[in-house]
């Protein structure tokens, strides 16, 4: 698995150890308080074969591996929102390591909007499956570090950015700073209210490292996976922002999001991340099936 490290730039500041998932262009985090040793694991990736309905955990356990290797504590299992182009691992992280998992609140009003599509009026209880539903501005520990949620809606419309000292993950808010920003076209996402998520995380101080949710390289001469750049670097060159008005970045985030079909694990990732991860329940020759619903987009 490709890996980075962005050092820790002393008290206060996180060191983060970045994993890229290449078949999903996933970018999974550890979020390190060197003080203590604690961690947080953020957007983890639950392996799944989509031509074969297979899943497995094997690269989240590569992340444990790694923890395990430098000494470190899992002190939370976090996610940014039920993300469309690959399962999360947070429940089987959760059962690993005894750390509670986290997503937020709002999560239940995607649930709401799923149980319809899916046709599945009493599936995905979130306060059962999560343990904490976090709000816009709500803080937590991580150490010795203060970690505050923003909610960063327009992707979904209950996505939340994780700030932890000059550290910030932006999930599928921004791309790299050479490649411009996330889609906005699922169901209850909106490009206008990414569009002010976008500028409340600009609007963090200019050196915050901004760690994304993919990347999908190449990008220009670019061939490797890139996911950090500060809040200046992308308020000065960010392509879909620099020199844009508001409704010029709405009109081309929805002209390129026509543009996009579905990610082929969407529909079967949805009905597990509104269960932290966990497969549909089994029925009763043990196996788990998933409900895939035609013709609906």
């Amino acid at each position: 698995m490709f890996t980075r490290t962005s050092a820790s730039r002393g008290a206060g500041s996180p060191r983060v150890q970045g994993f890229y998932d290449k078949a999903t262009g996933s970018v999974q985090y550890v979020a390190i308080d060197e003080a203590t040793k604690r961690c947080a694991l953020i957007d983890v990736v639950q392996d799944f074969d989509p031509k074969n309905a297979v899943a497995s955990h094997d690269s989240a356990q590569e992340i444990l591996d790694f923890v395990a290797r430098e000494g470190l504590t899992v002190e939370w299992v976090l996610d940014t929102h039920p993300h469309a182009d690959h399962f999360m691992a947070s429940h089987w992280l959760k059962q690993q390591t005894g750390a509670p998992n986290a997503i937020g609140a709002k999560v239940a009003e995607i649930a709401e909007l799923w149980r319809d599509i899916y046709h599945m009026p009493d599936a995905f209880d979130v306060t059962r499956d999560f343990d904490r539903l976090f709000a816009e501005g709500e803080t937590f520990r991580l150490g010795e570090l203060e970690v505050k949620v923003m909610l960063s809606p327009g992707h979904t419309l209950g996505s939340i950015t994780y700030v932890i000292g000059d550290a910030a993950f932006v999930h599928d808010t921004f791309m790299h700073v050479d490649a411009g920003t996330a889609r906005a076209d699922f169901p209850g996402g909106s490009a206008a209210m990414l569009h002010d998520s976008l500028m409340a995380i600009l609007a963090l101080p200019d050196n915050t490292r901004l760690f994304i949710g993919h990347d999908y390289p190449p990008v220009g001469d670019r061939t490797d996976p890139a996911w950090e750049a500060t809040v200046a670097e992308h308020r000065a060159s960010n392509p879909h922002l620099a020199g844009k008005s508001r409704a010029d970045y709405i009109a081309l985030r929805e002209k390129r999001d026509a543009t996009l079909s579905l990610p082929d694990r969407m529909l079967h990732a949805l009905q597990v991340n509104l269960r932290a991860g966990q497969l549909p329940p089994p029925e009763a020759d043990g196996h788990s099936y998933f409900k895939i619903p035609a013709n609906r987009f």
